[in-house]
Formats: structure tokens, sequence, C-alpha cells
């Protein structure tokens, strides 16, 4: 019996706290922020600076990233 009453207590709950975060959302004037401004110059500029690194590395290494036969063992020294 008391779980039926807590549950329809709770959803009520949530229901008026989402009409209150709309009507305060619906009444305040969205400015432009950061990301508005500025978020598709810097995913663009990232995304260039990740192609031209890995072209980069590609044409100094070559595009076989494997390090077999590149990296060569060390001598031990045991002092």
């Amino acid at each position: 019996m008391m779980f039926p009453l807590a549950r329809n207590v709770l959803s009520s709950l949530k229901i008026r706290r989402i009409q209150q975060i709309r009507s305060r959302q619906s009444h305040t004037k969205h400015s432009p922020g950061f990301h508005d401004k500025y978020g598709n110059a810097v995913l663009a500029s990232g995304t260039t600076f990740c192609v031209v690194a890995w072209v980069f590395m590609g044409t100094q290494i070559g595009w076989n990233l494997s390090p077999v036969g590149r990296v060569t063992p060390r001598e031990w020294n045991d002092e």
C-alpha cells in the first residue's frame, strides 16, 4: 500500500520540478555563450591539428606504425 503512494508523490514532485525548470528557461533570454560563438571554430581547429599531426607522423616514420625492425635493443649494462 505504501509503495504506490510513495511512487505517486515522487512522480508528482518530479513533474513539478520539470515544469518549474521549463518555466524559468522560457522567461530567460538566450544569450550566446562560448560554445555558440566559438564551438565550430574550436572543433575545426582541433580536427585540423589532429589531421596535420597524423600526416606529419605518417610521412616522417612511414605509414607503417609498427616498431618491429626499427627499434633495436641496447646492450645490457651490469654496473
